[in-house]
């Protein structure tokens, strides 16, 4: 029986294998294979006999089974007994050899049987195999292909037996005349080779080992001939690479004496496939190992071949390598290996064909060379170790090359080289120069990786590797120290090795450190001998100079400074202790900056620092001297980079200042002015700070330098040079003239303030004047910047009160000259930012200006800024940043103007002269002219000193013409015109005689303003202004109040029509807040602005015609409400702002909302049209009076205002609304307003929707915010309630979200609510009904009806309902009388039989087609049966499980997931007192739960989750609860498979007699519709199979669940047959 279960289940699993499905096939043969770890024997005889008789299998089916039987024979070799082993071992054969034509995947697999075998049963596998390889007969591929496979897995098995296996086979190679035969005797003969050398080398480990190298030898040398004469020469490239495959082992079998006979053949033989193959990796393996075999016998041919060998292997190195093509790189390892045999042997030889390569032309050739050259410096050191001097030599040649490619492979020999010792033989030092120059390359500045067929390299690339190079040579090999200290340093100083500074101070550094710690007090560097060694002050000069601009190329500027600071003792004994100290720091500030954030002036400023500090430290005259006479030296090294050079103009300017030679420093400075390249304006301008950074210490020195030069012949020379060449001499002479000017600005700039005003007019100015004649712009710039600096120069002195400037005028009326001379429209030199700097600093100094030159002063630096064109998007933010100092400057110099007429007079002049360009047509115009009227308001304000009360009697003239900007289009006007009136009210304060710091919370309240004046919404901005004039209406001045009208009545006329609308808005705000004062006024403006109203409906035209409609409808307000009712819908804005204006006045709009809920609830809501009547189709459209009311309650509730009135109605409104919510469900407009609709919707103007539901729904939310209730809108809107309200679909959802909200946020208005909702239920309208009953049952989850008294009444209302006609309306009874359980559960238990009496009425409910009122009744079972009483829960228990039973598997998920939860309750609520009834009824549903935690739906699996922890304590298995506990907890991933492995082990252990219960259920759902259950339930078998006890086995049918997985292989879903197949290898255990 056992026997025949086992060969029955393999039989199905192996009808099986044919499915089409690949994961099918792949289930099925784990299925085979695991009916092979149980029963091995009995799977491999199924499968044996199963491939016997069906001989007509295709052979993929049969390579499938035979897959299986491998892993079965390789898992279990040890359990197989002998006549399985043969029995396997013959089929196997067979398969293999049954076809003589090649299918290889079957005879692969069938091959890798035997190999599996024959790890165990060797002799027998061989006897097999050996019957296959007959003397005379050609044998089957696959018979030597498997030999030769054996003798790999199976080494010592194998090669005793290979002497008579070559014996049989060498016979027939030359009967081999396919070549794929001769493929695989070569296939054979390289692993027999293999495996030989493998038994040689572990002959200890070996069962014979008596076995020797020349017991092969023969046959060996016999195929050899073969296969090197007969078979190489073939035509077929894959035989070819299978001889030379084979001939590389074999070659280490060969007799010494036959390998030496045969290398004069066989190496040219394999070097000639170089040419027939393009892969040729596996030739160079091959001749890498018959190089190794003669090299290994010492053979003395070799050396006849060796050119052929070297041309050869050459040849094939300088193929281009491929990244991406791994055979091209294996096949340069194994040339190179070659190269390594051959330079054990044949160095000179070796070294005599590479070094002449290096000479080619050829950058191939060259690469290839170098490459070898490296590799045997590497692997072949001991060889080449004598011949270092030739190779050194040869190397002259590449190191020109400049090829990106030559130069990396250069980099790279030198590399070896430095490790082996090269570098230190003569010639080394050309090497190092060498790599230090590639660190010199010039780094790309975006480095692409080349493609696949570029052969160029990009630079930088061998600048990378060879600052790499540098680095790991320096630090990492020790006896390069001596090579590189000190001649490294020679590098430092050359302008051509700028780019190597970064790597060559890293070197020097971990070199220098070295040495200290060798001699911490010597010196470093040794002059003796080394004559090319820079000095200490050209080793000095040059790092600092360089780290002025410190982050480029790598981060030189630290890489300099610690390289500095190593060298300090070297530079002067007396800094260490010093530089100890500053560098670090220094360091540090490079660390917390970047590139981008590092101020470069402030790094400046601290490495000049820390060249002061250091030459104070060194305080030595002559070492000063000679540092500055090399930083002089030095100066034409930088003509490329004019920012390092401008700083050591500056170093020079500093050095010179310490000195204390007088001489010195006049020849230095002579020397700079001949010298200096005048063409250059970082030249120039760095010249000059030279000259004034002297000055600080040699005023005097420097002036009569100055003044020399001016006389001097050098001077006329250069001059009459220039005017030789007449097209340039003009532009020449200038700027020479100009950097002169720069040197007295300068000067001026940074000497000593007492110094300077004894010689500003005399000897500096005087100077100046002689060249302002000139229409030069940069001369023009040097005079204006030097006048500015002296200028500054003087004010900032402590005598300056006291100076008086005799060329004042002159000075104020050249710079007003430069000034004009500027393009008005235009900003491209920083010439009037100067030039009104000067006039600034001019303004302040005596003698003062009269009014005039004032006025004209202010007028013609006005003209000159305002109107300047801004600059496109994207332009150059320099001229951005230039254009913000020009504007600085503006506002400098007319602040200091101000100051010097502190009075109302003064600041109207300013306001005056600024006022054109504050009402500018052009947007950056009044930008400008309001912020400039900001800073000077600010100013005035904060320099305001009231000595007297006296009237600011200017201020509504200056109010008026500033708050209006507060809505121009452009927000930084709006932002300027606040802060200006911000900055008039505290003057006003100050005129009253408040203290300056007193801070006034009205005014205050202007700067909090200013963020609503940021956003383009004109509402936001019309707003703010409003909330503006209310500050402005407190805080203005009675007699001020008129001519603040007056000015902002001509406002209105403004083109900016946003600061038209805004005079208006203050204009109403103004009379509202002041009207009291303007009584005999009032009348007029009113009827002004009603007037307006139809010419131009402006805003603040409106707003005066609305306070005419609400003296109107106090006298008649049904009139009014009826008329504007008749307006056309929808409403236009002048008609809904008349709505609005009736909501602002308190007094009508209660009786307003009073007549509208009248109109729209006193006729009916929609009419029924013919198609409706005639077909039975929803087609109702809304009558037009009910409509424009709910309109008009929008409008009218849409005013804050509105919100006692709103409190008052709230019942009323909030019952008339939601009902017609209700009633207006699918309800059309009117045609005529249908069109209307579409097209205000297309135009973007309607502001409410005139859809019916929509308008209803829109009112109810304004009713609601309005009566106090925004939390109820805002809790429905969180919710989506109110788009669920408008819909069909999801009406009764809306209407649950918002009674939940009422009861939560609005409880005390539910009684009246209550009572007005209660009377729906004789509406006519079913929806209405509808409505009422949902929003009633959703105040039962409430607690709140309960506190208010309502419960008693409302579940007797819920429960009249159930008698209504429409099931929808039961439903929602239902629904209402199970919240109680969530609203109020203490009343549970008094109401309990009741209840339930009302839910299974509900389940029992016939009149419901479709079932809804029964879902609605588990639902409500669901919360009910945890409170009820057990006493009234236990009589309808099994009555309510026996009645949802048939939901678990019903078509809809909501039926099937409610039942199964309610299942769980129920088990919840019988914990400990389970009946045994019920408890049928648990294990009943046990399965069909387990199963449908695979369900399509999440929420059947959640609820299948939960019923079974439910399920799990009634079933009195603490183990199986634990589980349930464990895997099913909420929210945690379940892994389906691990799940039920558990729990039917656990079943299983402790249920045993269920098995054929829950096996019989799972077959039901065998032909469950969803296919996830469906695979879930072979799987269920198939673990209750597993962990049963075998003598459970008669509760199984075994035929019968055997028929049905066989039945459910052929499913159409292969995820259900993968199942099926899977626990068919499980039956198994009833084997």
């Amino acid at each position: 029986m056992t026997r025949s279960y086992v060969r029955k289940l393999s039989t199905i699993l192996l009808d099986a294998v044919t499915d089409k499905d690949p994961l099918v096939q792949e289930q099925v043969c784990s299925a085979l294979c695991a009916l092979g770890e149980s029963r091995p024997q009995e799977a491999l005889s199924a499968c044996e006999e199963h491939l016997r008789q069906n001989e007509k299998l295709a052979a993929p089916y049969r390579t499938m089974i035979l897959r299986a039987m491998q892993t079965v024979v390789s898992s279990h070799i040890s359990e197989l007994d002998k006549d399985m082993a043969r029995a396997v071992i013959l089929l196997a054969s067979s398969e293999m050899t049954k076809v003589k034509d090649l299918v290889c995947d079957w005879q692969q697999a069938a091959s890798d049987v035997l190999v599996a075998v024959g790890r165990r049963f060797i002799s027998t596998v061989m006897e097999e195999l050996l019957h296959g390889l007959q003397p005379g007969i050609l044998p089957h591929y696959f018979v030597v292909r498997t030999l030769a496979n054996l003798s790999v897995s199976n080494v010592f098995g194998t090669v005793p037996f290979l002497t008579s296996i070559l014996g049989t086979m060498l016979p027939m190679l030359a009967a081999a005349k396919h070549d794929t035969m001769r493929g695989v005797f070569c296939y054979a003969l390289q692993h027999f080779s293999e495996s030989t050398l493998e038994y040689l080398a572990n002959l200890d480990q070996a069962p014979d080992p008596t076995v020797r190298k020349d017991a092969f030898a023969s046959d060996i040398s016999s195929a050899y001939d073969i296969l090197f004469h007969q078979w190489l020469p073939s035509r077929e490239a894959k035989l070819r690479l299978a001889v030379v495959e084979a001939l590389g082992p074999m070659s280490h079998l060969l007799p010494s004496e036959k390998l030496e006979e045969q290398l004069p053949k066989l190496l040219p033989g394999i070097l000639t496939l170089y040419k027939k193959h393009a892969e040729t990796c596996h030739v160079s393996k091959s001749l890498g190992q018959i190089l190794e075999a003669a090299v290994s016998v010492g053979s003395r041919t070799l050396e006849v071949q060796l050119d052929a060998l070297l041309a050869a292997l050459h040849a094939q190195i300088c193929v281009p390598v491929e990244s991406a093509s791994p055979l091209v790189m294996n096949n340069q390892k194994e040339v190179l290996r070659c190269f390594t045999e051959l330079a054990s042997c044949s160095p000179d030889r070796l070294l005599a064909f590479l070094l002449p390569k290096l000479d080619s032309g050829s950058e191939r050739t060259r690469v290839g060379t170098l490459q070898v050259l490296r590799h045997i410096i590497n692997s072949a050191a001991a060889q080449m170790e004598v011949k270092q001097p030739f190779i050194l030599s040869s190397m002259r040649v590449p190191l020109l090359d400049t090829n990106s490619k030559v130069k990396r492979a250069v980099v790279q020999v030198i590399s070896a080289m430095a490790h082996h010792g090269y570098l230190e033989q003569p010639g080394g030092e050309a090497m190092i120069e060498y790599i230090v120059q590639q660190c010199a390359l010039p780094p790309e500045t975006e480095p692409q990786k080349p493609g696949p067929d570029s052969e160029e390299l990009l630079a930088d690339s061998v600048r990378a590797i060879s600052v790499r190079t540098l680095y790991l040579v320096s630090t990492t090999v020790d006896r390069m120290s001596d090579v590189l200290w000190p001649h490294l340093l020679q590098f430092l100083t050359p302008a051509r090795y700028t780019g190597a500074l970064t790597p060559l101070c890293r070197s020097l550094v971990h070199l220098a450190g070295k040495r200290q710690e060798a001699g911490p007090d010597t010196l470093l560097i040794k002059y003796d001998g080394h004559v090319t060694l820079p000095s200490p002050y050209a080793i000095a000069t040059r790092l600092l100079a360089v780290s002025s601009n410190p982050y480029l190329g790598d981060g030189r500027g630290a890489a300099s400074l610690a390289l500095l600071n190593v060298l300090h003792r070297d530079i002067h004994p007396r800094l260490g202790q010093r530089w100890a100290t500053t560098i670090p720091l220094l360091l540090q500030y490079l660390d917390e900056h970047t590139e981008e954030t590092l101020p470069q002036k402030e790094w400046e400023e601290k490495l000049l620092v820390f060249l002061r500090d250091t030459l104070a430290v060194v305080s030595d005259n002559t070492w000063v001297c000679q540092l500055s006479l090399e930083m002089c030296k030095q100066l034409p090294c930088y003509n490329g980079t004019p920012q390092e050079k401008n700083f050591l103009y500056k170093c020079v300017g500093t050095a010179l200042g310490a000195a204390s030679s007088k001489d010195v420093v006049r020849k230095h400075l002579q020397e700079l002015l001949e010298s200096a390249r005048y063409q250059e304006e970082a030249e120039r301008e760095g010249l000059a700070c030279c000259f004034g950074i002297c000055a600080v210490s040699h005023l005097d020195d420097t002036l009569a330098q100055l003044e020399d030069f001016v006389r001097s012949d050098v001077f006329r020379k250069s001059i009459g040079i220039f005017n030789i060449f007449k097209d340039r001499s003009e532009n020449e002479v200038e700027k020479v003239k100009g950097t002169l000017i720069l040197c007295y600005g300068h000067l001026a700039a940074r000497a000593p303030r007492e110094l300077v005003l004894a010689r500003a007019e005399s000897d500096i100015l005087r100077n100046i004047f002689q060249c302002f004649s000139t229409k030069d712009p940069a001369l023009k710039l040097c005079l204006v910047q030097s006048v500015c600096m002296v200028c500054q120069a003087i004010c900032s002195s402590a005598q300056a009160g006291s100076f008086r400037l005799s060329q004042k005028a002159e000075l104020v009326a050249q710079m007003m000259e430069f000034i004009k001379a500027e393009p008005p429209d235009s900003l491209r030199s920083p010439i009037r930012k100067k030039a009104m700097l000067a006039c600034t600093y001019l303004a302040s100094l005596e003698p003062a200006l009269d009014e005039q030159e004032q006025m004209d002063m202010i007028h013609g630096c006005l003209h000159s800024v305002m109107a300047v064109l801004p600059e496109p998007e994207g332009e150059d933010s320099g001229l951005e940043s230039l254009y913000q100092d020009t504007m600085h400057a503006l506002e400098d110099l007319l602040t200091s103007l101000l100051r010097r007429n502190m009075t109302p007079r003064g600041l109207q002049v300013m306001v005056e002269h600024l006022s054109p360009w504050i009402k500018s047509p052009r947007g950056q115009e009044r930008v400008r002219a309001l912020g400039v009227s900001s800073r000077l308001l600010q100013s005035f304000l904060e320099h305001l000193h009231v000595s007297a009360l006296v009237p600011f009697h200017n201020l509504g003239l200056l109010v008026g013409l500033f708050s209006p900007r507060c809505a121009d289009l452009w927000p930084a006007t709006r932002q300027e015109a606040v802060s200006c009136v911000y900055s008039l009210l505290y003057l006003q304060l100050g005129y009253e005689g408040f203290s300056r710091d007193y801070r006034d919370d009205v005014a205050e309240r202007l700067l909090t303003l200013k963020d609503g004046l940021v956003h383009p919404d004109p509402a936001t901005l019309f707003h703010t202004c409003h909330s503006i004039a209310q500050v402005i209406a407190k805080r203005l001045p009675p007699d001020q109040l008129i001519s603040l009208l007056l000015t902002l009545v001509e406002s209105l006329g403004d083109p900016d029509k946003h600061c038209s609308r805004a005079a208006a808005v203050i204009i109403n705000c103004l009379l509202k807040e002041r009207g009291n004062l303007l009584q005999e006024k009032v009348p007029e403006i009113v009827s002004v602005l009603r007037s307006k109203l139809q010419e131009t409906p402006e805003e603040h035209v409106l707003r005066a015609a609305q306070h005419s409609v609400c003296l109107l409808a106090s006298q008649h307000c049904e009139a009014v409400v009826s008329s504007l009712l008749g307006s056309p819908l929808p409403f236009d804005s002048h008609t809904c702002a008349l709505w609005w204006a009736l909501a602002s006045e308190p007094g009508l709009t209660a009786q307003t909302l009073g007549l509208l809920l009248q109109k729209m609830s006193g006729d009916v809501p929609f009419k029924e049209s013919r198609a409706f009547l005639l077909s039975g189709s929803h087609d109702r459209v809304a009558t037009l009076l009910p409509l424009a009311a709910t309109c008009a309650l929008s409008e009218v509730m849409s005013v804050p205002a509105s919100a006692p009135a709103v409190l008052e109605l709230y019942p009323q409104l909030f019952v008339a609304l939601l009902l017609r919510v209700g009633c207006t469900l699918g309800v059309q407009l009117p045609r005529n307003l249908q069109a209307k609709e579409r097209r205000a919707a297309g135009s973007g103007k309607a502001s409410r929707s005139l859809e019916p539901c929509s308008s209803a729904a829109g009112a109810l939310q304004l009713a609601l915010v309005r009566g106090g209730s925004e939390e109820v809108v805002q809790r429905v809107e969180l919710e989506r309630g109110w788009e669920s309200l408008r819909t069909s679909v999801g009406h009764e959802e809306g209407v649950a979200r918002l009674a939940s909200a009422m009861a939560k946020f609005a409880g005390p208005r539910l009684p009246l609510v209550m009572k007005g909702l209660v009377c729906s239920p004789s509406s006519v309208y079913e929806i209405q009904r509808v409505t009422s009953t949902a929003f009633l049952a959703e105040l039962l989850s409430s607690n709140v009806v309960n506190d208010l008294m309502l419960l008693e009444s409302l579940l007797d209302n819920l429960a009249a309902r159930q008698d209504d006609t429409c099931a929808s309306v039961r439903r929602l009874a239902l629904r209402g009388l199970a919240n109680v359980a969530s609203g109020s559960p203490n009343k549970v238990q008094a109401r309990g039989p009741q209840l339930l009496t009302a839910m299974i009425r509900g389940l029992d409910d016939g009149d419901d087609p479709q079932s809804r009122v029964a879902l609605e009744a588990m639902a409500g079972l669901v919360k009910l049966v945890d409170l009820v009483e057990p006493r009234d829960l236990r009589p309808v228990l099994l009555h309510v499980a026996i009645r949802i039973r048939p939901f678990f598997d019903s078509d809809k998920m909501e039926f099937r997931s409610a039942s199964i939860r309610l299942f769980g309750h129920l088990n919840k609520a019988c914990h400990g007192a389970c009946e045994d009834v019920f408890l049928e009824q648990v294990v009943g549903g046990l399965a069909p739960l387990l199963l449908h935690l695979q369900d399509p739906q999440c929420s059947v699996a959640t609820a299948c989750r939960f019923a079974l922890r439910m399920c799990g304590p009634n079933l009195e298995c603490e183990e199986l609860a634990a589980a349930f506990q464990k895997h099913l907890q909420e929210g945690r991933g379940l892994h389906f498979g691990e799940f039920l492995n558990t729990t039917c082990k656990h079943l299983m252990r402790h249920f045993p007699d269920l098995l054929g219960r829950l096996v019989s259920t799972s077959l039901f759902y065998f032909k469950s519709s969803w296919e996830d259950v469906r695979a879930a339930a072979p799987m269920l078998t198939g673990f209750l199979v597993q962990h049963v006890q075998p003598e459970q086995r008669p509760q199984v049918d075994l035929e019968h669940l055997t028929a049905a997985l066989q039945l459910l292989l052929k499913d159409p879903a292969p995820a259900v047959r993968m199942k099926a197949a899977e626990t068919l290898g499980r039956l198994v255990k009833f084997a």
